[in-house]
């Protein structure tokens, strides 16, 4: 499998998953999402999926700073409705992290582990999206903006030829990498595109 290395170098989200411990899916339900899992759901990488990814890793993070995020105890809300510009693509890649969905989730076992209903969408905040622990109540409301890291110049004449059909596949191919590298640079300054404060 060929990609872009960096996609290695991101750092792993790691979780617990109380369910996956029961049906003996991973020793003590300990499991990790790395880009790539994301990006192979997605189908590409691009600032919305890597955006969805940073958001949740440093959600997590805040969230559960002394252990593993508990996947399937996490509520996440959005501002916007689920039909709303990029808001599905973020959704489906915090869905696949923290196990949440709205009402196409697994309905539990017994009363127990369901995954939906965890997720909504036109609520009344003022963030990207807000993440809240279950059993804690404790929210995080996260913005990503990454509008501070610019795309190479050169993208968009060549995403012309591209729409009109006049590119070259070298030009085509140098498209696709200045494109990773806008990705890449949002990892890199993920402190400036990621905003975190409490609920």
């Amino acid at each position: 499998m060929n990609y872009p290395k960096f996609y290695d170098e991101v750092e792993t989200i790691k979780v617990e998953d109380k369910l996956s411990n029961v049906l003996c899916t991973f020793h003590n339900g300990e499991y990790e999402f790395n880009y790539i899992d994301v990006v192979k759901s997605a189908g590409h990488s691009c600032p919305t999926v890597a955006g969805a990814y940073l958001m949740t890793q440093e959600a997590l993070k805040t969230l559960y700073p002394t252990s593993r995020a508990v996947r399937g105890d996490i509520k996440v809300e959005f501002k916007e409705d689920l039909e709303d510009g990029v808001a599905g693509v973020i959704a489906n890649v915090i869905s696949q992290i923290t196990g949440a969905t709205d009402k196409s989730g697994f309905k539990g076992l017994n009363g127990k582990f369901a995954r939906h209903s965890l997720m909504d969408f036109n609520s009344s905040i003022d963030c990207s999206a807000r993440f809240t622990r279950i059993d804690t109540n404790e929210s995080i409301d996260i913005i990503y903006n990454p509008t501070s890291v610019k795309p190479n110049p050169n993208m968009q004449p060549l995403m012309q030829k591209m729409m009109k059909g006049s590119a070259s596949k070298d030009e085509i191919q140098e498209f696709g990498k200045l494109w990773q590298d806008r990705v890449q640079r949002i990892f890199e300054n993920y402190n400036s595109v990621i905003d975190i404060t409490k609920a």
